[in-house]
């Protein structure tokens, strides 16, 4: 944290919008001065989209909307998502719960979760509703759904060197909750396609040459690009929101597609082999070794 202390010249990150205690998985912040509320993920036993992280995220979603009701819509200007683990942003979907639910044929569950996921990416994806701007900045691996999750904010920074990319094609899946919809906002359906069965891992330097990462920053620089970022836009607010309202119109998806492609996602998850769930355990292993 210490280039958000060196930018802002003040403690006022360290007030916590809500209770730090509350929440197992995530750690949150409020920047009182730049009127940011900072969400830090740090999901147990592996870095990825657990349930107990996706519950975590939603109830901080609440509040923060009770609190920009209370505040008449003023309380904040950014909604940022990072990591509080060192080298990972966020690996993806639980990976160990998804072959639990395979085995046990459990259709509802596999949806359950997946509809989790997509209502924090449409609403990341649409501001919650609020006249706030939301970002993910990346100072770690963001794989398969972390990468979504990174991919579905308004603003996506990330510094030299980071992995991302959706490896669900290694175990004959693939990422179900936004990339597609999203990616294809980006770059396009071909090139969207092409990396979905590709598999490929992509450092950040590539994703920006690509347009799909917004700022690129030095290792260690990502929240001081946030803060140069936001001084940026204050020297010309009307332009800035302007631009967002036509990016909103320009790019809107709906909730019934990325619902539609999750219906799409379970039945394929249904029909993995068990060569295929092999190859899955090879990537739980993977996610359990990068974890804490």
């Amino acid at each position: 944290m210490r280039n958000i202390l060196q930018v802002t010249n003040s403690h006022s990150i360290y007030n916590t919008f809500g209770h730090d205690e509350y929440y197992e998985q995530l750690k949150t912040y409020f920047d009182s001065e730049y009127k940011i509320a900072w969400l830090r993920m740090n999901a147990s036993p592996r870095s990825c989209f657990t349930p107990t992280l996706l519950d975590n995220l939603n109830d901080a979603v609440t509040r923060i909307k009770a609190d920009m009701a209370f505040s008449e819509g003023t309380k904040y200007d950014y909604l940022v998502l990072s990591s509080d683990v060192a080298e990972v942003f966020n690996l993806g979907g639980d990976l160990s719960l998804f072959r639990k639910l395979i085995e046990q044929r459990d259709a509802a569950g596999l949806l359950t979760y997946a509809m989790d996921c997509i209502n924090i990416v449409y609403g990341n994806f649409t501001h919650f509703d609020e006249d706030l701007t939301t970002v993910s900045i990346v100072q770690g691996d963001a794989l398969g759904g972390g990468f979504e999750a990174a991919l579905s904010s308004n603003l996506l920074i990330a510094e030299r060197g980071v992995k991302m990319g959706l490896p669900e094609v290694l175990f004959n899946l693939f990422p179900g909750m936004g990339a597609y919809t999203l990616l294809s906002r980006k770059i396009g359906p071909a090139l969207a396609e092409r990396m979905i069965l590709s598999g490929k891992i992509y450092r950040a330097e590539e994703m920006y040459e690509m347009g799909i990462v917004d700022i690129l920053a030095e290792p260690g620089d990502g929240e001081l690009e946030l803060y140069k970022h936001i001084r940026e836009v204050r020297r010309s607010p009307n332009s800035h929101r302007a631009i967002n309202k036509v990016r909103d119109i320009a790019s809107r998806i709906s909730l019934e597609e990325l619902t539609a492609i999750t219906h799409v996602w379970v039945n394929s998850a249904l029909s993995l082999t068990k060569k295929d769930l092999r190859m899955m355990d090879r990537l739980i292993h993977r996610q359990n070794s990068r974890s804490h």
